[in-house]
């Protein structure tokens, strides 16, 4: 946390560094003491203390300066900083001035030259007015921040991507957040370029992409070497394993994920059945964990997207969306999966203004005594659940079945059962969204009844496709586009024009030797994140044994 400033100011060079040093004698070890030889100087000062966001704590001027005098000074500072105590500094004769100036211009204290000895003429006053300003201090958030309107889905993609990394942000509603407006003001921005993106040194970018957030908070855009052992595509549960067993086994091990750790898993609220932690704990920390597990390990992360892939003389390159290509000896895909779309009117135009993909959780603080609406029976769909009931006024889970038995774990059952604010609507479907700039009603097919009900969001958890839409070309995949491997790819059709070594496949191995995949994307997998980080350090096994080939 940043000191709070105490701002000495005087023409009078000797006076100055006799106020300078009792002020850092007495108050440098929990104040940062800044000085000025003129009420300009002193202006320009709280004007870039106010850009920067610096705490102002008070200031000490001399009522008698040229140009600017004291009184003058202290009335700008109180339009700068209003809760900045102000102390004018003046000699006997100026005594009536200072008196009317307390009246006149809210001034909280003058004091009298000389000021010897401080202990008894300096220092109780200040300690004083230093006490009644902490009393009301509340310090400002130091870090990154985020303006931006609620309804803006762009904003709502930030905030995602922030928070899947981890990152500690301030997010400022422009619309109900008077501070979001004196935020930008120091920007020189406007209202018409948000959503803004305003980092801890003080500069901001308009409408960011996730590459110059990237870059800002330190990941890595480019790979540090052409060539590696092992190349993770995805840092799902999988995809983590894979690197943290992958590095730790002595191979080269990148692993490049476009959006941020986690994956589907990462959004989990609350995860309460994953072996060794009784008390559960979220998706987003346990990906923190492993992501950080892997890093230590000695596994590269890239934060960029993986465009392209293709074997040139047995070696796999990658292709990535910046134009830069990558070698490797062997690759695991963990790309994972996305959440299918709910396909009704009013739906492109309301998602991530509303209606989210997904357990959301930077949005949960906005439904706070709100009605809002989940879509599924899953597993995700109750963690969710039980997530936005501690905010919402109401959660209604909207099943087409006539209970969640048959998709939902017994522990997550009880719980919704217990939570008294959580409503299951059997047979019945959303058909409809409605809204302006926002969404503001669903409408539901209730039993064969269409219902409208106002709702403030809308949770989508209505199963997933995979995200191999880019390497069908290159592995042979199922139907649905699952990733296709081991005995599932031996009993293929393809099987016999795809695979042309003497050996089978390993049970990870797609249908190009050295390309292996785990997690949701694979054909066969289970969905748990136990499952998915078994798979992801078997792949590393199978690596292994085609390496030594």
């Amino acid at each position: 946390m940043k000191k709070p400033i105490v701002l000495a100011v005087d023409d009078d060079p000797q006076v100055l560094n006799a106020i300078d040093r009792d002020l850092r004698s007495e108050f440098r070890k929990d104040y940062r003491i800044l000085r000025a030889a003129s009420g300009e100087e002193a202006l320009t000062t709280l004007q870039e203390l106010k850009a920067r966001a610096e705490p102002l704590a008070l200031v000490l001027a001399d009522q008698r300066m040229p140009q600017m005098e004291g009184v003058e000074l202290l009335e700008k500072t109180r339009v700068l900083f209003p809760d900045a105590k102000r102390v004018l500094l003046t000699a006997y004769a100026d005594t009536e001035a200072a008196i009317r100036a307390i009246n006149n211009a809210h001034l909280d204290y003058y004091l009298m030259k000389p000021w010897n000895p401080p202990q008894e003429l300096l220092y109780p006053t200040l300690h004083d007015l230093l006490t009644a300003w902490q009393a009301k201090y509340k310090p400002r958030f130091q870090g990154l921040r985020l303006i931006g309107f609620q309804w803006s889905p762009l904003s709502h993609e930030l905030k995602d991507f922030l928070a899947g990394y981890m990152v500690a942000f301030q997010w400022l509603d422009f619309e109900t957040n008077p501070e979001a407006k004196e935020l930008l003001d120091t920007t020189g921005l406007t209202a018409a370029d948000l959503p803004v993106v305003v980092f801890e040194d003080g500069t901001a970018e308009s409408r960011p992409d996730r590459t110059a957030i990237a870059s800002k908070i330190g990941l890595a855009l480019k790979a540090s070497s052409q060539l590696y052992d092992v190349v993770v595509i995805g840092a799902g549960p999988s995809g983590l394993a894979a690197a943290v067993y992958g590095a730790s086994e002595g191979l080269k091990t990148l692993i490049v994920e476009r959006q941020s750790p986690g994956g589907q898993a990462g959004t989990s609220s609350r995860i309460e059945n994953y072996l060794g932690f009784p008390t559960g704990l979220s998706g987003a920390e346990l990906a923190h964990r492993a992501w950080s597990q892997a890093v230590r390990l000695g596994a590269e992360f890239l934060a960029q997207e993986v465009t392209g892939l293709c074997v040139q003389d047995g070696y796999k390159v990658l292709t990535l969306s910046d134009g830069s290509e990558i070698s490797t000896r062997a690759v695991v895909l963990t790309t994972g999966v996305s959440y299918r779309t709910l396909e009704v009117p009013g739906i492109d135009k309301l998602t991530g203004a509303g209606v989210y993909y997904g357990a959301a959780r930077t949005e949960a603080r906005s439904c706070d005594q709100r009605d809002v609406y989940i879509v599924g029976g899953g597993n995700s769909a109750g963690q969710a659940a039980m997530y936005l009931a501690t905010y919402a006024r109401k959660v209604h889970i909207v099943i087409r079945g006539e209970s969640l038995a048959a998709s939902m774990s017994a522990y997550l059952i009880e719980q919704i059962g217990r939570t008294p604010n959580i409503q299951i609507l059997p047979f019945a479907q959303v058909v409809e969204v409605r809204g302006d700039d926002h969404l503001e009603q669903v409408v539901l097919n209730n039993n064969g009844q269409l219902e409208e009900r106002p709702a403030q969001a809308l949770f989508v958890f209505i199963g997933a496709k995979p995200s191999t839409e880019w390497v069908c070309e290159t592995v042979a995949c199922d139907s649905k586009g699952f990733l296709l491997t081991g005995r599932d790819l031996v009993t293929d059709s393809r099987y016999g024009t795809l695979w042309k070594r003497e050996r089978e496949p390993y049970l990870l191995e797609t249908c190009v030797p050295g390309i292996f995949a785990a997690g949701d994307s694979r054909a066969g997998a289970m969905a748990r994140v136990a499952s998915a980080v078994g798979e992801g350090s078997m792949a590393i096994k199978f690596v292994h044994q085609y390496l030594d080939e």
